[in-house]
């Protein structure tokens, strides 16, 4: 039996389907990552694992139980942080999160041992008695991992736990949560798709309200290896356009602009090199070449595959 389990479950907002029938089952222990443009209905499942919303449809158990059934013994063991990460800025950290203890209904010797714990496991420290106002947006969201965690839950669902982080606080975050997979099962959703490949051991995309892939990470990558990756940088005209309308070209990503040059990244598919042809082509048109070297596609391909269309997150 699947530790969580969701069947054929759906969500509808003013007849606009937000989740259609999506089905899947998490086991112990596992870090998945789940991915999907806005719009796609990411955010929507994982408040409905939550208990946020209800489903329209559908049935999500967790130990074979329907979460409608044992709702608040449910809530008991599932820790969330939200995409916003709501926080009380006037209040100091020590408050807030004796201020979730007390929600949680923690008290005597579990109680103490459940915070040192939560501020010991996510590093705040040195931050302890400061106000959250005052925080940077990187302790921010260890304050909010904090109070998930603080009550030992067995399911950690993070929504975007990494948004408007700057690279190394993503990383040191991304540590934390890799720590905090150890030892209970982990849905974490992302934009950032290399923070899957470091952090998750299993992926599910879902687009347009249905699950569109599901499986370890390391073999969905394989699946997106039919493609290459080829990264131009040159000065001259009509760069991105010129190499657009080369054969097998699949996309041309705008990279960084400055002192004349462009950078661009090209997707390919994965038959025929065009390195040869792109050099011609700069010699023909009389750009200068700074950088041009080609990789496998990843994730990011794959992603673009299995969700090419969608729009707007629900």
């Amino acid at each position: 039996m699947s530790f969580l389990s969701l069947e054929r479950v759906s969500k509808r907002f003013d007849g606009v389907t937000a989740v259609d029938q999506v089905s899947f089952a998490v086991d112990r222990g596992q870090v998945v990552g789940f991915l999907g443009p806005n719009g796609a209905g990411k955010s929507t499942t994982m408040r409905m694992i939550t208990q946020f919303y209800e489903p329209d449809s559908g049935q999500i158990t967790l130990d074979g139980v329907p979460l409608a059934q044992a709702a608040r013994e449910s809530k008991r063991r599932i820790g969330y942080l939200p995409e916003n990460n709501p926080l009380y800025g006037d209040m100091l950290v020590a408050d807030y999160l004796a201020f979730i203890a007390d929600l949680r209904e923690l008290a005597g010797l579990t109680r103490r041992q459940s915070l040192d714990a939560a501020v010991t496991g996510t590093g705040i420290e040195s931050v302890y008695y400061r106000p959250i106002g005052e925080l940077s947006k990187g302790f921010r969201q260890r304050v909010g991992l904090a109070q998930a965690i603080l009550h030992r839950p067995d399911l950690l669902v993070l929504d975007e736990p990494t948004e408007g982080l700057d690279p190394n606080q993503r990383v040191e975050i991304r540590r934390l949560i890799g720590a905090l997979g150890r030892d209970r099962t982990v849905i974490l959703s992302t934009h950032v798709l290399s923070e899957v490949q470091h952090t998750c051991s299993r992926l599910l995309i879902i687009s347009r309200g249905k699950i569109v892939a599901d499986g370890p990470v390391d073999r969905l990558i394989q699946q997106a290896e039919g493609a290459v990756e080829i990264a131009v940088e040159a000065a001259g005209a009509g760069v991105a356009e010129a190499l657009g309308q080369l054969p097998g070209v699949r996309r041309v990503e705008p990279g960084r602009a400055a002192d004349g040059r462009v950078a661009v990244t090209i997707t390919a598919d994965g038959g025929t090199d065009l390195r040869p042809e792109i050099f011609g082509l700069a010699k023909a048109r009389g750009w200068t070449l700074y950088e041009l070297h080609a990789e496998r596609a990843g994730l990011e391909e794959l992603f673009h595959q299995l969700t090419r269309g969608d729009a707007s997150d629900a």
